[in-house]
């Protein structure tokens, strides 16, 4: 795939994965300010929370920062690449004339940013022919830049500017392994997630559910986690991180990125060593196991 992925830049005389990464990292960091800058022009988390709308259920919430994000990452994107499609989380949409697709998640972990917990991001993948082959998702809070492009390796840049190599663990025990995982906006869904945990928790180190899928796969890239799971994930939730635990190292197995989060898939990404005997606890406990579909609730 890599290789076909450079002919297309030949061909094309399309940018190189590593500079579509950089466009990735500099999307990512302004949405880092737009969020700042929103967030003080509102006000409090009061304020915040007045301007909240709802999505799929009454605890799926969007507010006037996640739109104003998106919008500024969008315009953004269309000076530096009008070719290009885009997909947002927040409804922004653009089919493109090129073969290159971006997808925004303008906050990821939008409940932990309503109420003031340090944990959301800015996600921004570039993905070609469905496959991720560059991206980053930057902890505003943290000021912590993850980023990785296909063949590249992954990263993680501090607020100091250091850069360091990311690599997920290397733990082989399952009884060893910390997972993270997290639980889906419908009540019936988590009611079963639930059910799953009781199975799972006992045979682990122990689980840790954190509120942003870009993030818990940056942990596990960076070996801060040795396991993540979740089903119900939409595309703009995991497109940058996959690519960033995969070229960390991790195994990685995601829905294909037209399956809505509707269906109820799941995506999994392991330590390496993990990988075989991690699936087999995964199945016994029923984690990967698909949800049932909204429609059938």
């Amino acid at each position: 795939m890599l290789a076909s992925f450079a002919e297309f830049c030949q061909q094309h005389r399309e940018k190189s994965a590593d500079q579509l990464r950089q466009i990735a990292i500099e999307l990512a960091r302004l949405g880092g300010a737009v969020i700042t800058r929103r967030s003080e022009e509102i006000g409090s988390s009061t304020a915040i929370a007045r301007t909240v709308e709802t999505k799929s259920s009454a605890v799926d919430p969007v507010t006037a920062v996640d739109k104003a994000t998106e919008a500024a990452l969008v315009g953004k994107l269309q000076q530096l690449r009008p070719a290009d499609g885009i997909v947002g989380e927040e409804g922004a949409g653009h089919a493109g004339t090129s073969r290159i697709e971006w997808i925004i998640d303008p906050i990821d972990g939008t409940v932990n940013f309503l109420y003031g917990i340090p944990e959301y991001s800015v996600s921004v993948a570039a993905v070609w022919n469905g496959m991720p082959v560059a991206g980053a998702v930057y902890n505003v809070e943290r000021q912590q830049m993850y980023s990785a492009h296909l063949g590249g390796g992954a990263t993680r840049q501090d607020a100091t500017g250091e850069v360091e190599p990311l690599q997920a663990n290397t733990v082989t025990d399952p009884s060893l392994a910390l997972v993270a995982t997290g639980f889906s906006y419908e009540s019936s869904r988590r009611v079963r997630q639930a059910e799953v945990l009781t199975k799972l928790l006992g045979r682990v180190r122990d689980i840790r559910r954190m509120g942003s899928a870009a993030l818990d796969l940056c942990r596990v890239a960076c070996g801060q986690v040795d396991v993540f799971y979740e089903a119900a994930l939409n595309k703009w939730d995991y497109a940058a991180g996959m690519l960033i635990a995969g070229e960390a190292g991790a195994v990685v197995h995601a829905p294909e990125f037209a399956t809505e989060g509707s269906q109820g898939e799941v995506l999994v990404a392991y330590a390496p060593g993990l990988a075989e005997r991690m699936q087999d606890e995964l199945r016994a406990a029923g984690a990967l196991e698909a949800l049932p579909s909204i429609t059938d609730d």
